[in-house]
């Protein structure tokens, strides 16, 4: 009975660190990149999950890490044209990394309450991280380009290089060393 209070505490104390450590902040697009970003549905309901905040028990997080994990996983399907770059794809991909994270440790049987937390104040980081590459991007598109910039960039590209034919080139020294 003693064993089953003491279990029961520290489940409480358990819970009631998530509870003051699970706050997402999601931060403010510039008003030309939420404009990008109007139809990106998938993101719309990652951040609709984001703000939901669980309050009853640890099964309630474990779902809600559960249904984040699920949401992130979703917000490679519909990346806006603007902002389909490996730049945005790997924010996302460490910011899936950081959800996920927090999906397996809250389902641990000892459930590490300060990791949790971390991994929660990381997300935050990362999500931020996210969005200032998105202002980035945008801020950047909106630069005009100079006369001939363009021609300069495509002649820098080494994909469009033309391949010149490898020379042969025979080795008098392996001859002299025979």
């Amino acid at each position: 009975m003693a064993e089953q209070q003491k279990d029961a505490k520290e489940k409480e104390l358990i819970f009631n660190t998530i509870d003051k450590g699970w706050h997402f902040s999601i931060p403010i697009l510039s008003p030309a990149s939420e404009a990008l970003t109007k139809n990106w549905t998938s993101m719309d309901l990652f951040l609709t999950e984001l703000e939901q905040k669980p309050k009853s028990s640890i099964g309630a997080f474990q779902k809600k890490a559960a249904a984040l994990s699920k949401k992130i996983t979703e917000l490679n399907n519909d990346i806006p044209l603007t902002f389909n770059k490996p730049e945005i794809k790997s924010r996302i991909a460490v910011l899936a990394t950081k959800i996920h994270s927090i999906n397996l440790f809250i389902n641990l049987d000892d459930i590490p309450d300060q990791k949790v937390v971390s991994l929660v104040a990381d997300a935050n980081e990362e999500l931020s991280a996210l969005y200032q590459q998105m202002d980035e991007m945008v801020r950047k598109s909106s630069i005009p380009k100079e006369e001939g910039e363009t021609d300069m960039i495509r002649m820098l590209d080494t994909a469009r290089a033309i391949k010149s034919p490898i020379p042969t080139v025979q080795n008098q020294s392996f001859k002299k060393l025979k």
